[in-house]
């Protein structure tokens, strides 16, 4: 791809080739968008904070939380956010923003585990400042570790100690912490929409950014969305910003600095540590009670889950039934959730934490996971060849906004292979609770030995007046019958979902492999479906 028809720069471009993701260009780009989506804008003008990235007057680039009232956010229309605060002076950003400077900004909503980014340029307002919007893109829940907030009666900020190294205390904090936001950019040709700050959350286990001295850290690289904004960055441009937050106190530790990439890293402690940022500390501002929110001293608790059933549903395709370990209740969910876990394997010092789609109807009284065994999945694996019946998993409650619309318009649900799950969930929802709205459930799968789920689907459809089902195989074998076992030979198009003729204010929703939901989200925008009405969710691999 040239550099006039992707949105990632060349910094980008060359990480994802290096860690070979080259392709990621091509199929992330329907899914980066030059404006926010409704569903963000809801999402942004809903949070107390936003963690933003730019850079001082120097060229040191911070990042740093931006709090306000309830309400401070604002989107007067898909292009534009207004941030109605005033930045505390001691801010390592404070003049920029208020001047007008590009910015990247991550919101993220730490009880959910929900977060978007985007990119921008601000400028100033009477009550604030104004971002219009450049790039945006949604991003998984991994690695967020969960916090609720709260505010505090009459916060009183201290002043600001600045240094340009980090002393005992500091390096005890860093030592003791589970979150990061960093913050990386590089400048282009400002019309370009990878021009610009990108503010990105790392998260881990206590400790897993590592102090090396007082002016050295290194921080590891998970697998994540492999878009490399922050690496990529990092290659054209070396100046890098950290943000460490005291959730207690509301302090906040800002470090700025030059980063270099590991791509190669001895850490042996950890196998799912692909890369290593290693970053030198240049200045330092720790800034005590610099915000008026706090956060639960520890994250939201697991509950062990006990596995009652553990069903092969096709081949390489295993359901997992879950109860609570020791009785009550499960959390309530909606289709399209997800459950977070985490797992104990033996061949890894650390725990693995993953997240899957519940497949079960929202109603009963267990949870189903429904898992594919990824040939190099090290949790997919050893859930599929290890737990059994009996065994315990540790998991979060459920969370994720990839849920079914509301109103009564036709509900069309696309999925392959084990993108399946949440349509199973919601194809359940939608029958139980709203028998009378049209749905049609349409699956792709190699062949029946690959179709998961399918005599539950078969019956809900069935027993409904108002679902229809259509099922491809792109490879049906000799046992599969036309008509029978599936409906067409062949991939799923856009065409033929518009001559389903669900009527314009037809709902549709995505799921499964990237190239999947790329393809056919282009050619229903090709078909002049409004985007408002095309609904997915981009999951880590």
């Amino acid at each position: 791809m040239s550099g006039t028809d992707t949105p990632f720069h060349a910094g980008e471009l060359a990480a994802q080739e290096r860690a070979g993701a080259g392709d990621i260009a091509r199929r992330a780009a329907p899914y980066i968008r030059d404006h926010l989506p409704d569903q963000h804008r809801a999402f942004y003008q809903a949070q107390p904070f936003l963690v933003a990235a730019s850079s001082d007057a120097e060229g040191r680039i911070w990042a740093t939380i931006i709090e306000g009232e309830d309400r401070f956010v604002h989107s007067p229309d898909p292009r534009r956010l207004t941030v109605d605060t005033v930045i505390d002076p001691r801010d390592p950003l404070a003049e920029s923003l208020r001047k007008g400077a590009d910015i990247g900004v991550v919101g993220i909503e730490l009880a959910t585990r929900r977060r978007n980014r985007f990119s921008g340029r601000t400028r100033p307002t009477d009550t604030g400042f104004a971002i219009n919007i450049r790039q945006s893109f949604g991003n998984c829940p991994q690695y967020i570790n969960e916090r609720d907030w709260r505010r505090v009666a009459g916060n009183k900020p201290e002043e600001a100690v600045v240094s340009d190294h980090l002393n005992p205390e500091q390096i005890a904090r860093i030592s003791a912490s589970d979150t990061l936001f960093v913050g990386s950019g590089r400048h282009g040709p400002q019309h370009a929409a990878s021009n610009g700050f990108d503010a990105s959350h790392r998260g881990g286990t206590p400790g897993f950014v590592r102090v090396v001295g007082p002016n050295r850290l290194r921080i590891p690289d998970y697998s994540g969305n492999n878009f490399f904004n922050t690496i990529g960055n990092l290659l054209e441009n070396p100046h890098i910003g950290l943000l460490f937050v005291d959730f207690a106190t509301g302090g906040l530790l800002h470090l700025s600095g030059r980063a270099e990439i590991d791509w190669a890293p001895a850490e042996a402690r950890d196998p799912n540590i692909l890369r290593i940022i290693d970053v030198q500390v240049d200045a330092v501002i720790d800034r005590p009670n610099a915000l008026s929110l706090r956060w639960s001293a520890e994250p939201t608790p697991s509950r062990q889950l006990v596995v009652t059933d553990k069903i092969a549903e096709a081949e390489g395709i295993t359901s997992f039934h879950l109860r609570p370990a020791n009785g009550g209740p499960l959390a309530a969910f909606e289709a399209g959730q997800h459950l977070p876990i985490t797992l104990n394997v033996p061949t890894h010092d650390t725990k693995l934490r993953r997240t899957y789609t519940l497949s079960g109807n929202p109603v009963e009284d267990n949870y189903r996971i429904t898992v594919k065994r990824e040939p190099n999945g090290a949790a997919s694996r050893f859930l599929y060849d290890k737990v059994q019946v009996g065994d315990v998993i540790e998991a979060k409650p459920p969370a994720g906004d990839f849920l079914v619309p509301s109103g009564d318009s036709t509900l069309i649900l696309i999925s392959a292979g084990v993108g399946v799950t949440p349509m199973v969930a919601m194809l359940h929802q939608t029958v139980a609770q709203h028998p009378d709205r049209p749905v049609w459930f349409i699956h792709a799968a190699r062949n029946g030995r690959f179709h998961a789920l399918r005599g539950e689907t078969d019956r809900l459809i069935a027993a409904s007046s108002s679902a229809r089902k259509l099922i491809y195989y792109s490879a049906p074998e000799a046992q599969d019958v036309a008509g029978q076992d599936f409906d067409i030979k062949g991939r799923i198009t856009a065409q033929e979902l518009i001559a389903l003729n669900a009527g314009p204010n037809a709902q549709y929703l995505l799921c499964g492999p990237l190239d999947f939901m790329t393809d056919l989200k282009a050619g229903l925008e090709a078909l002049e479906v409004e985007e408002n009405h095309i609904h997915f969710e981009v999951f880590s691999t």
